[in-house]
């Protein structure tokens, strides 16, 4: 659908009145040694960032200036690095990033999946000032206009939706793989299958999910109520929430594509293994990288605003 249904002070009110949470307090055991003593979205990356900065940077450049970081697994130096780096929004204004350490709000039970984790903190969510939930992973490397998302959301009427986007079918198996009818309405959904299907329009990729999701407020509390009811529940949004609610919900999918380049995969990587890691770190060595570090319209965060590294480049 167009994405002119909006006007500018419409769509701002849409993303003002969503809250984004950053999942960030898995293990990231792939890492190996670099997630031994620091959470995996507080490795350093880049020379000079943390893996987190790059999802909070979007959140501000897209103007999604509610944000709460949920915390686990080796918090302290990423508590550390957002209390450095992170507090430059403004109180009085209501906004800012919050560190949201597990807390067992529940029950017994630390965060058992990312859906777990979502629901044990969907109290502290002021309901009234917010219509939608922005979900997010705290261990990618990417640069994404979250409002683009947010407008596509409210202009399809969607109970919820997944950002996707195209990777080659040899890789697919590692993430959820979707299709899309010709609506962008998601028809069916596997979680790491072992033949991910090609997506029809490209046939040597499939459409896989970014671990990015908007809810309305109301359909994701009462779904994952519903959820923890379920005996075989794993409270996980791949697994569980996302295929349970293909059968009576409106959920669409949105292909990342490049700015401004419609049919051009975006550039994305998924940091929680070591050759993707690696890889990532060795894209930036390009003369002209996919991921601009020096981009003055979008800036990357950091602690003390520190500003990318000097390049040189030899002809």
């Amino acid at each position: 659908m167009s994405e002119n249904r909006y006007s500018h002070t419409s769509s701002n009110r849409l993303v003002r009145r969503t809250v984004a949470l950053v999942l960030a307090g898995g293990k990231g055991t792939r890492l190996k040694n670099l997630t031994n003593k620091v959470a995996k979205p507080a490795v350093s990356f880049g020379g000079k960032y943390r893996i987190i900065d790059f999802t909070l940077s979007n959140c501000v450049n897209s103007g999604v200036r509610n944000v709460g970081v949920l915390t686990q697994y080796m918090a302290h130096q990423l508590i550390m690095h957002l209390q450095a780096g992170w507090q430059m929004l403004s109180p009085s204004l209501k906004e800012g990033v919050s560190i949201i350490p597990a807390q067992q709000r529940t029950g017994e039970n630390w965060y058992r999946g990312t859906a777990d984790a979502v629901y044990q903190n969907l109290d502290i969510i002021d309901h009234d000032r917010f219509d939608r939930v922005l979900i997010l992973g705290g261990d990618h490397i990417y640069k994404m206009d979250y409002s683009r998302m947010i407008n596509f959301h409210a202009e399809n009427d969607a109970d919820v939706t997944v950002a996707c986007i195209r990777k080659p079918l040899s890789q697919a198996s590692s993430f959820g793989v979707m299709g899309l009818d010709e609506s962008g309405r998601i028809v069916d959904f596997e979680e790491k299958p072992k033949n991910p299907k090609p997506d029809p329009g490209h046939p040597e990729d499939a459409l896989v999910s970014m671990g990015i999701y908007i809810f309305n407020m109301d359909v994701l509390d009462e779904e994952l109520r519903q959820g923890l009811l379920k005996p075989d529940y794993a409270h996980d949004f791949g697994h569980n929430v996302i295929p349970e609610m293909l059968k009576d919900r409106k959920v669409f999918g949105y292909v990342f594509s490049a700015p401004g380049h419609p049919g051009r995969t975006a550039y994305w990587r998924d940091v929680g293994n070591l050759d993707e890691f690696f890889a990532a770190n060795i894209d930036l060595l390009d003369p002209d990288p996919e991921l601009d570090l020096y981009d003055r319209d979008w800036p990357v965060i950091t602690e003390q605003k520190q500003r990318p590294g000097a390049k040189f480049v030899f002809n």
